[in-house]
């Protein structure tokens, strides 16, 4: 099994899913990711990438505020948004944010 942290194949499995039940709107709760990790980042764009291109949409939840910052320093918060809770995400509300 993997853990967490392990970004193999994870564009491709949810993916899998998505393709299975014809829905590309998704949300992904991150709440056990300590640490995002540059095979993880490019396994959410590139799973973003795939779901924008069937014009679905991809929300994270339960970043922490370190990985915020990493997705901040990527300049990634764009491509891959992120949410306080999982009701936020669903609904795309997002409070204005400091600059």
């Amino acid at each position: 099994p993997r853990g967490a942290d392990d970004a193999t194949g994870l564009a491709e499995s949810v993916w899998g899913v998505l393709e299975q039940s014809f829905v590309y709107r998704v949300v992904l709760e991150l709440d056990d990711l300590v640490m995002m990790r540059s095979a993880i980042i490019g396994q959410l764009v590139l799973l973003s990438k795939r779901v924008h291109s069937h014009g679905g949409l991809l929300r994270l939840c339960g970043v922490s505020d370190s990985n915020r910052g990493i997705l901040r320093m990527c300049r990634l918060e764009s491509a891959l948004p992120f949410f306080d809770n999982r009701g936020d995400a669903v609904m795309g509300y997002r409070p204005k944010q400091p600059r």
